[in-house]
């Protein structure tokens, strides 16, 4: 084997490696961060409120957001003086999915992608996202098929709860 042939044929054995290496992270799922209810957090701001979505008519949900974006924009969008947190269970989930291929509302025409982005604008803010676990299981949902930016809670009412006993507010657009 001359010189070259054996240069071209030890960059394609370093180079398969890598390859399947990608195609193999591209195919983990992805670990949405999990929360027990002692691990939510404590009223530390001026104003802390939960927002609850637990309804599927997408108006309703993108008239709770615009609330969201309006009650920060009262405190100058600043984290330190207001914390928001939306927790979702039942049909409320389904705004914080990235497909709904599988699931009960597949035939519904949710924009998903305006979801996505109004809610990761909120985010910016260090608003948080709570989705119930009890929900996703009862309705047999994919876990990777939810943002990323989501998490996890064993109960979407446990969460509210136990965020009222840590002193936050709370608000349902009805």
């Amino acid at each position: 084997m001359d010189r070259r042939s054996f240069f071209k044929l030890s960059a394609l054995a370093v180079s398969v490696p890598a390859v399947f290496r990608g195609y193999a992270l591209a195919q983990e799922k992805v670990k949405l961060p999990r929360l027990n209810l002692e691990d939510l957090p404590q009223k530390e701001t001026d104003d802390a409120v939960i927002y609850h979505c637990d309804f599927p008519q997408e108006n309703r949900f993108h008239m709770m957001l615009t609330n969201m974006r309006n009650h920060l924009s009262a405190y100058d969008f600043d984290p330190f003086r207001i914390k928001l947190v939306l927790v979702a269970n039942g049909a409320g989930v389904k705004f914080f999915m990235k497909t709904h291929k599988g699931t009960k509302w597949e035939k519904e025409k949710v924009d998903l992608k305006r979801a996505e982005e109004r809610l990761s604008y909120l985010s910016q803010f260090e608003v948080e996202f709570y989705i119930c676990d009890i929900t996703i299981r009862g309705l047999k949902l994919k876990y990777e098929n939810f943002f990323d930016f989501v998490k996890i809670v064993p109960s979407g009412v446990g969460s509210i709860g136990r965020l009222q006993t840590n002193g936050f507010g709370y608000i349902k657009v009805l």
